[in-house]
Formats: structure tokens, sequence, C-alpha cells
């Protein structure tokens, strides 16, 4: 279970959430179970939500509950633990019909699970070849495959530069649109190839040139910046007054979203901003955990 994935910033993210004993807690992205289980730890109780019917699966059987299919959602109901597979854009919905009372704190961790990256059938990572999925909910129809062999050269240079800020957008559009005229592009292999024959690798960056098309294609399959959108008032509008939102994200295009909404959250006096500027993980968590570099930390109160 400990490989499933690394927690970014679990101690960082459950003193910002300020963990009361007997009070309810929303882990918006269950993953592994990681920051649920600091706040099991700490007395508190947790409604986790995930998308992804791996994680749902992972942490019921690590906790011995079972799931149940209850109204087209897989579910698990304990005294101090709720698991339930929904995207995190329903939380309001799920909240009230599944938590006896409102939250004292909502976490977000919007970055991919370490099992994710790992396992070679979702098609996440460049590093595996795998099929080109990228689906966190696999019961949702649209793949990556079907964006980068569907889509037209102006409509993927645009896919990669506004979700990606892939500054080499347009000729790998091309290169894609030319590479599936004789052959369709299939797998992550496939497509990283077809990236390094417009983008070499430099050794003196950190990220391989594949890193920003495959953010901006999984970000548009999962529809993930809508969804941070559409959630967040509905989380604050959940949140018990006094309540903590704490949101680690991993690129700046979920960060600016954040950012923005404490920004205006703090003008209309609904919340206090706890941090001014964003927390980045110690250099010991990036050594131990590399995938954590990139990630930022911001949290505010419901006033």
């Amino acid at each position: 279970m400990g490989s499933y994935h690394i927690p970014v910033m679990p101690e960082e993210a459950i003193t910002y959430l300020k963990v009361q004993k007997g009070a309810w807690y929303i882990d918006c992205n269950l993953g592994g179970g990681g920051h649920t289980e600091r706040i099991l730890n700490a007395g508190g109780k947790v409604l986790g939500i995930d998308c992804d019917l791996d994680a749902i699966k992972q942490v019921s059987q690590k906790y011995g509950l079972t799931l149940n299919l209850i109204n087209d959602r897989f579910q698990a109901i304990s005294e101090s633990l709720i698991i339930c597979q929904a995207n995190f854009s329903q939380i309001k919905e799920i909240s009230s019909s599944l938590l006896p009372q409102s939250p004292a704190g909502i976490l977000f961790d919007l970055g991919l699970s370490s099992y994710q990256l790992e396992t070679d059938t979702r098609g996440f990572s460049f590093n595996k070849n795998a099929p080109l999925d990228m689906r966190m909910d696999r019961t949702q129809t649209l793949t990556a495959a079907d964006l980068v062999n569907g889509l037209y050269v102006n409509e993927l240079a645009e896919l990669f530069w506004k979700y990606g800020e892939e500054q080499f957008a347009k000729p790998i559009a091309r290169r894609i649109v030319e590479y599936r005229s004789h052959e369709k592009i299939d797998t992550t292999e496939k497509l990283a190839q077809i990236i390094l024959s417009v983008k070499k690798i430099d050794k003196s960056k950190k990220i391989h040139p594949a890193t920003k098309v495959f953010q901006a294609l999984r970000i548009a399959v999962n529809d993930e910046l809508t969804n941070l959108e559409e959630t967040l008032p509905q989380a604050l509008e959940i949140l018990q007054p006094f309540g903590r939102l704490v949101i680690i994200s991993f690129h700046s295009l979920e960060d600016r979203i954040v950012k923005n909404f404490f920004k205006a959250e703090e003008e209309n006096n609904t919340v206090r901003v706890i941090t001014q500027k964003p927390l980045e993980p110690e250099e010991k968590e990036i050594q131990d955990n590399p995938r954590s570099r990139s990630a930022k930390l911001r949290a505010a109160e419901k006033i």
C-alpha cells in the first residue's frame, strides 16, 4: 500500500487543516489515502473522494471496508471514514448526502498518484509504453488517443499551449498530424517519440521534452481546470465557519486558479488567506519524492 502514492507535504497539509478531534474533513483526491491516514491519526473523520476506482478499492481494502454500488457510485462507509467514487466537482451534493455535519476542512491534492503514473495500462506517463488513455475515471469515453488522432493542427497547437504552455506547440501539432496520416498514434511511446523528433532532450533542463504535451492532454481529457474552477466555490460554501481550505497544486495553471479564487474571496470578506505566499516542499522531501518538486500549497480560512 505504501508504494501506491507518497503524499506531498503531508505534515504541512495537516497543520494547515488544523485537524480537530471528531470533526469531519473532506479529502478530495483520496489517491493512496496518505493524507486521509494522517487526518484519521490526528483524530479527525474523513470523507474521501476519488474518481479513480482503483484508488477507491485500494483504500477500502486497507481499512477493511466493503464497497457497495449505491446510486451509480461505489461507496464504503464506517463511523470515521466514508469513501466515495466521484469527481470532486460534485462535492456539494456528495457532502450533503453523506456527511452528518458540515466539514471543518477540505483538502485538495491535485497531483497524479504514483500508482497512476506507474501503472502500465493507464497511459499517463511517457516513461511507460502504454495505450494513450489518461482517463482518471475509466467509465468516461474520451481518451488522449481520441484527441491526438482527431483534432486539427490548430486545435492541437492551442491545446498544447493553453494547458501545457508548450513553446513548440505548433511544430509538435504539425508533426502529429503528419505522422497520423499513415499510422494511428495509439501509444505513449509513439507520441513521446514524435515530440522528441521536434524537441530534443536538453540535459540542462529538469523536465523531459514530452512533459508539457502529456500534461496538456491529461488536463483536457479529465477537464481538470474547469472542474477545479467549479468546485472551489462549492467547497467554500459547504465549509463550517472558520473551516480551512488547503490546496496543493502542481503546475502554474492550477495554482493561478487557486490564487485568484482566494484573492477574490478575501476581497469579498469571505475568507482569510493564511499563506500569503505558497508553501513549497523542503529540499529533503524533494530528494525523497522528486515528484513533489513543483508542488505549491495554499490555505485559507472561511470567515
